[in-house]
C-alpha cells in the first residue's frame, strides 16, 4: 500500500517572518548617508581594513614627479613629491619650491585622501559608495611613467626613495628603473649693455646712475686706500702725433693706486713759449683706446693711450714705479720691529684706561684669546702695514706660552709692567726677531680653528633660534620629516630640505656644524631628530648672542 506525499508542518506568521529573513535581503541601496548615519550610530564597519593597518602603518611610497606648467606666460617645470600611504591607501600630493620661485608657499598640492580615478567629482550623498577599484592606488605608479591625475593635470615620474624601489623589489617583485634627468638648462637673462661713458661728472657718479633705479653716493674700497696709500706709479709721456709748436712738450703722468685716480702735469721749460703747469685734473678718467677706465698696465712705456681725445705715447717712468712693476709686493718702508713693538704698547695704553677696554677693542669675536689676524688688524689700526713673518714676530713677544694666541693674561703682562720684581730698573725684554717656523704654522692654525669656532656657534644660534622662538614649530617640522621619511632617523641634508619647506634657509655646512656641535660624534647620514632637537632646545641658552 503506497503512503500519499507528506503533509506541510503548518507554521504560524513569526515563524514565517524569522525564515525569511534568512533567504531574502534588504533592497535598499547601500549609500554615503547610510554608511554615514551607522557609523553615527555605533555600527557599520568602524573596524574596517585594521589588519591592512596594523602591517603597513608608517609605510609610506614615495615618488618624485615633475609638472610642465603650460598655463603661465613663462615655461616652468614644477616639481613635486606624490605620497601614497600603505595604511589607508589615501595619496596626498606636495609642491617642492624652488627657491626664488615667486610662488606662496602651500605645499599642499592635494590633502591627503584617497584619489578617484578619472575626472575628478563631487559625490553626493544619495550616491553610490566606489569600489577600491576605482582609486587611484601606489602599485600603479612607475619611474618614467606619465600618469595624469585629478582629471587634467599631468605628471611625470623621474624617481622614487630607497624604500619605495625596495617595498616594489620586495613585495611586488618589480625593479624600478633608476633615476631619469629631468632638470632644464639654467635660463640665460641677458644682462643690458652698460652705455658709454659721457664724460660729464665722475666715473663713479655715472656708472651709480646705470646700476641703481635711484642713484647712491659710490662706495670707497678702504681697504685699497690703507694698503695702497701713498703710493704714485709716475710715467713720462708726450703727444702721439704733434703738432710742429708741441714737438718738444713734456708731460708727467701721475697715477695713484689708492684709488685708481690720474692726473697730468705739464713740467715748466725754458722758452717753449707755452704756459705750463696743471694739463688734467686729478680724478677717475676713462682710455678712450680701450674704453675702460685706466690701470697702470695702460701707462706702461711704449703703449698709446687716449684721453679727451689727446694721444699721448708713453716714454719713460721713475725708479719707484719700475721697482713696483717688478715686485708689485716689495716694501719701500723698512719697520724697525722693537721701535714698533714699544710704539705699539705706548699707543695701547693711550686707548684706554684700562687693559681690559684695550683688549676687548682688538678681540673682534669676543673669545678670550687675540689671534694672529686680529693681531695684525691691531698693528694696521695704529698705521702699521707689516709683512705677516713681522706680524708673527710681535705677536711671539706677547705670547709666553707659544700656544699660537695671546691670552688676556699675557696681553696685562706684555703691555703692563710689573708690581714688583728683585731688580734695579729692570726693563721689558727685548724682541726676538729670529724667525721660527713652527710657531708660524702654529699660529695659523689657532686662527683657523678660532674662525671655526665661531662659525659653528653661529650657526647653532641662528638654527636654535628657529626652533626655541618659532611658535609650534617643532610639531610643524616633525610632520615634514614623517613626509620626507617613514624612519625615526634623518640625514643632514633631509634637515635642510624639511627647514626650507617651513621657510627657513641654511647652508648644508650650518646644518653640519650645529649637528655635530650638540650630538658629538654623530653621524651625520642617520641622525635621530627627536635627540637632535631636544638637545637644540636644551643648549639654546647655553650659547649668549653676544660675547
Amino acid at each position: 500500500m503506497e503512503q500519499g506525499p507528506p503533509i506541510d508542518v503548518e507554521t504560524d506568521p513569526f515563524m514565517q517572518t524569522r525564515e525569511a529573513i534568512k533567504t531574502t535581503t534588504a533592497k535598499q541601496p547601500r549609500t554615503y548617508e547610510k554608511l554615514y548615519r551607522e557609523v553615527m550610530l555605533g555600527g557599520g564597519h568602524i573596524n574596517a581594513d585594521m589588519q591592512q593597518f596594523l602591517e603597513n602603518d608608517g609605510k609610506v611610497l614615495r615618488f618624485f614627479a615633475v609638472m610642465d606648467d603650460v598655463s603661465t606666460p613663462q615655461f616652468e617645470r614644477r616639481p613635486f613629491v606624490i605620497l601614497f600611504f600603505l595604511a589607508d591607501d589615501q595619496l596626498e600630493i606636495r609642491e617642492m619650491y624652488p627657491l626664488n620661485c615667486g610662488r606662496d608657499n602651500f605645499p599642499i598640492f592635494f590633502r591627503k585622501a584617497k584619489m578617484p580615478m578619472g575626472d575628478y567629482r563631487v559625490d553626493g550623498p544619495q550616491s553610490a559608495p566606489r569600489k577600491k577599484s576605482e582609486f587611484v592606488h601606489g602599485h600603479d605608479f612607475s619611474v618614467g611613467m606619465n600618469v595624469t591625475l585629478l582629471g587634467n593635470y599631468h605628471f611625470y615620474i623621474y624617481d622614487a626613495d630607497d624604500f619605495t624601489r625596495s617595498y616594489f623589489r620586495d613585495e611586488i617583485g618589480y625593479e624600478l628603473e633608476s633615476r631619469i634627468s629631468v632638470e632644464l638648462p639654467d635660463r640665460a637673462v641677458p644682462r643690458a649693455e652698460t652705455p658709454p661713458y659721457t664724460g660729464y661728472g665722475s666715473w663713479d657718479d655715472s656708472m651709480a646712475s646705470v646700476t641703481h633705479l635711484i642713484p647712491k653716493a659710490p662706495q670707497k674700497d678702504h681697504k685699497k686706500l690703507f694698503e695702497h696709500d701713498g703710493k704714485i706709479l709716475r710715467f713720462k709721456a708726450r703727444f702721439a702725433n704733434p703738432k710742429n709748436e708741441d714737438a718738444d712738450r713734456v708731460f708727467v703722468f701721475s697715477f695713484n693706486l689708492a684709488d685708481d685716480s690720474l692726473a697730468i702735469h705739464e713740467p715748466p721749460q725754458r722758452n717753449l713759449g707755452i704756459v705750463t703747469g696743471k694739463f688734467l685734473e686729478k680724478g677717475v678718467h676713462l682710455n678712450q683706446i680701450t674704453g675702460k677706465l685706466f690701470g697702470p698696465n695702460d701707462l706702461v712705456p711704449g703703449n698709446i693711450v687716449k684721453v679727451y681725445n689727446h694721444e699721448f705715447e708713453m716714454l719713460d717712468t721713475d725708479e719707484y714705479t719700475a721697482k713696483m712693476f717688478a715686485d708689485p709686493d716689495t716694501r719701500h718702508v723698512k719697520f724697525d720691529l722693537e721701535a714698533v713693538m714699544q710704539k705699539l704698547r705706548e699707543s695701547m695704553r693711550q686707548q684706554y684706561p684700562l687693559v681690559r677696554d684695550i683688549f676687548r677693542r682688538f678681540d673682534n669675536d669676543h673669545d678670550g684669546v687675540m689671534t694672529h689676524a686680529e693681531f695684525k688688524r691691531a698693528l694696521q689700526k695704529f698705521g702699521f702695514n707689516l709683512h705677516n713673518d713681522e706680524v708673527v714676530q710681535i705677536m711671539r713677544h706677547f705670547d709666553t706660552r707659544r700656544d699660537g694666541q695671546v691670552s688676556y693674561n699675557e696681553f696685562c703682562d706684555a703691555l703692563l709692567e710689573e708690581d714688583y720684581h728683585n731688580h734695579m730698573m729692570k726693563q721689558k725684554p727685548r724682541l726676538n726677531t729670529i724667525h721660527d717656523e713652527g710657531y708660524v704654522q702654529k699660529s695659523g692654525t689657532k686662527t683657523i680653528e678660532r674662525s671655526e669656532t665661531a662659525e659653528v656657534r653661529r650657526a647653532a644660534r641662528a638654527i636654535g633660534e628657529v626652533i626655541y622662538k618659532k611658535h609650534n614649530f617643532l610639531t610643524r617640522i616633525f610632520k615634514e620629516f614623517g613626509h620626507i621619511t617613514h624612519e625615526s632617523t634623518v640625514s643632514c641634508e633631509q634637515v635642510q630640505q624639511a627647514m626650507r619647506q617651513l621657510g627657513h634657509s641654511f647652508d648644508i655646512e650650518d646644518i653640519q656644524r650645529a649637528v655635530l656641535f650638540v650630538l658629538p660624534g654623530a653621524d651625520l647620514s642617520c641622525v635621530s631628530y627627536i635627540e637632535l632637537f631636544k638637545a637644540m632646545m636644551a643648549s639654546f641658552h647655553d650659547l649668549a648672542f653676544h660675547r
